[in-house]
């Protein structure tokens, strides 16, 4: 038998097996470096998002203890870099702050921190946040006292009432009441539910199920629900006034009637004395306390001077007030108030003509604050629109009675549209009868005025909330 020998082979096979085995290997060990590299760059990125939330949680803290402080304690614009340390004091990081304060009047603050780690140059992620402070304007309606809201009433935004509320138009939104029951004060019988309706069915009387009336209350209806502090939320006029004084207008008493305010789009007003009002008709009278027509005469006015918007946005008026025009991304205050407070002599706010924003995004912001009445006159337009934030602080918001025919064809007036919020402390009434006030009223909330109210209006807490919370890049 003869023995072949075949040099070589099995070493080709080692080699081909070999190389395999060795680019195999070569690739998983790039496979797990590369790995190692993204779980080394995930931590870091991991680090430096938790530093930039580190930076937020700081300023929210700062604004709990310095709330007017937008420059970091420092006086000077930013940014503002603080050190990040580890829980044995090792400084692992920074956190980079820009800060944007809010616009006037309004109370949203802008944070932005960016968050970047020692152990990895170049690997930073930021966050931005928008914190607020809630103002009073969290309602299309906010009052001290029973009301009554007609078939004609149609509202877009909550409504409360500390009192009793009977509703019989359309809610848009929910109608709550601090009541759980009361004796409605405009007919007799049982009590009723805090917040109930007349419009056919009528509700039943307590203790039966509140029915479901989407027709009415297309939101629904709750009650009783905790009481809304009005004392505690409406504006601290003393305060305004030493503002306005300080940095605002201020204006004593006039002289005679009160003052007329005409806002512009220019971001100016002209002001006017107020010398004569329209007497009221021979037979049309009422013996409410400050009936009249509230209306300012033809010729019955002086021009006193155009004045710019103030920088901190206030204007006080020590008389009774009227006010009427246009604004064009403007934001003011306009309060009326008499030092020392005495009900015999409180002041008034007056609107008969339309009262205009040109933007309803935000940026247009007026509130009229009177340390007595809100009153539309009986001189006012047959289609009157009012774009502001309203507060009766001690009376109430509306239009008074003008029940006889001799008051004249102005005692009946069509359409009523009122785009803001209305707080008042009594009882509201802008129609009384088919012949006797606003026939149709439209009461749209402005939401933007919830974090963005004009200057110096009341606010429901003194802490920052959270609006937004984003990454950003």
């Amino acid at each position: 038998m003869n023995h072949e020998t075949v040099r070589g082979q099995i070493l080709i096979q080692v080699v081909i097996y070999g190389a395999i085995a060795a680019l195999f290997i070569g690739a998983l060990v790039l496979w797990a470096g590369i790995n190692i590299r993204a779980s080394r760059q995930a931590y870091y990125r991991e680090e430096a998002i938790q530093i930039a939330e580190a930076g937020i949680d700081y300023y929210r803290w700062h604004l709990a203890h310095a709330p007017a402080d937008y420059q970091d304690g420092t006086g000077v614009p930013g940014p503002y870099v603080h050190d990040f340390r580890d829980k044995d004091g090792n400084i692992i990081g920074q956190f980079t702050l820009e800060i944007t304060p809010p616009m006037i009047g309004s109370t949203i603050v802008r944070i932005k921190s960016t968050g970047e780690t020692d152990a990895a140059q170049g690997v930073t992620r930021s966050i931005e946040t928008r914190l607020a402070k809630p103002s009073f304007a969290k309602y299309a309606w906010v009052l001290n006292s029973f009301v009554f809201f007609g078939s004609a009433a149609e509202v877009f935004g909550p409504i409360h009432s500390n009192d009793g509320l009977r509703f019989d138009g359309l809610a848009h939104n929910i109608v709550t009441s601090a009541r759980d029951q009361f004796d409605d004060p405009d007919h007799s019988g049982g009590n009723e539910f805090g917040v109930h309706t007349h419009d056919s069915p009528t509700d039943p009387l307590p203790p039966a199920a509140v029915p479901s009336r989407p027709d009415v209350f297309e939101v629904g209806r709750q009650f009783p629900v905790p009481a809304t502090d009005f004392a505690g939320i409406t504006a601290d006029l003393a305060e305004i006034k030493a503002d306005a004084q300080a940095s605002g207008y201020y204006f004593a008493a006039s002289g005679a009637l009160g003052y007329h305010i005409v806002l512009r789009t220019d971001d100016t007003f002209d002001l006017y004395r107020v010398n004569a009002l329209v007497p009221p008709p021979s037979g049309c009278s009422n013996s409410t306390t400050g009936w009249g027509t509230w209306s300012i005469q033809t010729l019955g006015e002086t021009l006193l001077q155009n004045y710019p918007f103030p920088a901190n946005g206030l204007v006080f008026v020590e008389d009774h007030v009227w006010v009427s025009g246009q604004i064009n991304s403007g934001r003011i205050t306009i309060a009326s108030g008499r030092f020392p407070d005495n009900p015999a002599t409180r002041t008034n706010v007056i609107v008969n003509n339309n009262l205009l924003y040109t933007n309803y995004d935000g940026q247009d912001a007026v509130a009229l604050i009177a340390q007595g009445n809100f009153n539309v006159g009986l001189r006012s337009e047959n289609d009157l629109r009012i774009d502001a934030a309203i507060i009766a602080q001690n009376g109430r918001v509306g239009r008074f009675s003008y029940s006889s025919s001799s008051c004249g064809v102005e005692r009946s007036r069509a359409q009523l549209t009122a785009y803001g919020m209305l707080g008042s402390f009594g009882r509201p009434a802008f129609a009384y009868s088919s012949s006797n006030g606003y026939q149709a009223r439209t009461y749209i909330y402005d939401a933007n005025l919830l974090y963005g109210p004009p200057p110096s209006f009341p606010l429901t807490s003194d802490q920052y909330q959270i609006l937004s919370w984003d990454e950003v890049r």
